[in-house]
């Protein structure tokens, strides 16, 4: 029973160790660009099936400090694809301060995440988000 107990704690701790090896490097928290206002907010970017999606988890007004917004618990990043080499597309980005999902790109670079977007063949630059956690 001893060795039952040693071999299911050795296999749990492997696929710990293996989950985390599997993560993709862009998982985690984001700051992202102030908007036009100067505002800007925290995305927890993470695995949503097979696709990665970000959720935007905390906002701050242009001074840096918390602020009450509508937006907090809604999608951002949806439909998401690691095509390899730091690149993802395919997936949709919303820009709440402009109200408008934008067929979307991101590049990771260190802990930098540039984001970019085209709606109605207009594009535009998302900027760089930066790391938090």
């Amino acid at each position: 029973m001893k060795r039952f107990a040693k071999v299911t704690a050795l296999a749990a701790a492997m696929a710990f160790v293996a989950g985390a090896a599997l993560a993709d490097p862009v998982y985690g928290i984001w700051k992202t660009k102030p908007d036009d206002n100067g505002n800007y907010g925290h995305i927890d970017v993470k695995a949503c099936g097979a696709k990665i999606c970000g959720t935007l988890i905390k906002s701050f007004d242009a001074a840096g400090k918390d602020m009450k917004s509508a937006n907090v618990g809604k999608k951002i990043i949806w439909d998401m694809e690691n095509l390899g080499n730091g690149k993802y597309g395919n997936g949709k980005v919303w820009s709440p301060d402009r109200d408008k999902t934008y067929n979307s790109k991101m590049t990771l670079q260190g802990n930098g995440l540039a984001i970019s977007g085209c709606v109605l063949g207009i594009c535009r630059d998302g900027g760089t988000w930066s790391r938090v956690k």
